[in-house]
């Protein structure tokens, strides 16, 4: 797909816990007329909105399949266990996962976690959502391991959190099909990257034009003199030598000319005409 077929407006898919607020301020900013429309998806549904065209570009978590969507790699988020406020791990600014060994941990069927071994102890049953696991955590029966986006997006009074120092992290990345790359997909990367308005990085500058309409800066604008100039320039040259040195000077400008049309008038013959010593 190319930039000239690109839909009018933008579409971005994105997940919970991911905030595209400032990215969108921006994007109205300095495409006002390109229209930018948002979906927040499911994590586990955000590639198949890509691959089936209900987006342009999506704000999701990694990993992605790389030999069917292109990712740029924005942040990565320190996990987080979500706890009641009066639970023992709250005395500590930090923990690690064995501090968790003996807690029934929660993994939400909808976890962006990527576990090899999931910590603590398992609970009876998996929760549908982190919505629903949030609920648990409340009620007394487990803890629960999130980003930390997620852990103030499901914020509670009777919650808190503590950073764990040695679970699995996730990464958010901006991301859109290998085959749709379009000029609006490049300037929302120049958005995230944080590149100015005038930057031209990923798109071929136009030439700019003379009044006349002419492409200015063209290699044959420069390459050959015209024929007419270098023949006035030379034309008045004395002598093989003196000639010589007009004719290397004429590339250099108007300066050298002049520099050549002296010595031609001058009584000092081959030596630029300069007056004799008395």
């Amino acid at each position: 797909m190319t930039g000239s077929e690109a839909p009018p407006s933008f579409r971005l898919a994105y997940v919970p816990g991911v905030t595209p607020d400032k990215w969108v301020r921006i994007w109205n900013e300095r495409l006002p007329d390109v229209p930018l429309a948002l979906t927040q998806v499911p994590a586990a549904e955000a590639a198949g909105v890509l691959l089936g065209g209900g987006a342009d570009a999506g704000l999701l978590r990694l990993p992605v399949d790389r030999t069917a969507l292109s990712a740029i790699p924005l942040y990565t988020e320190t996990t987080v266990v979500l706890v009641p406020k009066d639970h023992l791990v709250t005395a500590a600014d930090e923990v690690s996962v064995r501090d968790i060994a003996d807690e029934i941990v929660l993994h939400p069927l909808d976890d962006v976690l990527d576990w090899e071994r999931l910590p603590g102890r398992p609970a009876l049953e998996r929760p549908a959502t982190t919505a629903d696991a949030v609920e648990l955590v409340a009620a007394g029966i487990g803890v629960l391991l999130v980003p930390l986006s997620l852990a103030r997006l499901h914020h509670r009074k009777d919650l808190t959190y503590r950073t764990v120092t040695d679970a699995p992290e996730s990464s958010v990345a901006l991301s859109w099909p290998e085959d749709a790359h379009t000029d609006r997909v490049e300037d929302f990367i120049g958005i995230v990257r944080g590149r100015t308005v005038n930057s031209t990085r990923g798109r071929q500058p136009e030439p700019a034009r003379s009044k006349g309409g002419r492409t200015e800066g063209t290699p044959s604008a420069h390459r050959k003199p015209a024929a007419g100039k270098a023949g006035g320039r030379t034309g008045g040259a004395a002598g093989g030598k003196t000639g010589g040195k007009q004719t290397g000077s004429a590339r250099r400008g108007t300066g050298g000319s002049h520099r050549g049309a002296s010595g031609g008038k001058g009584k000092g013959g081959g030596r630029g005409g300069r007056p004799r010593q008395r």
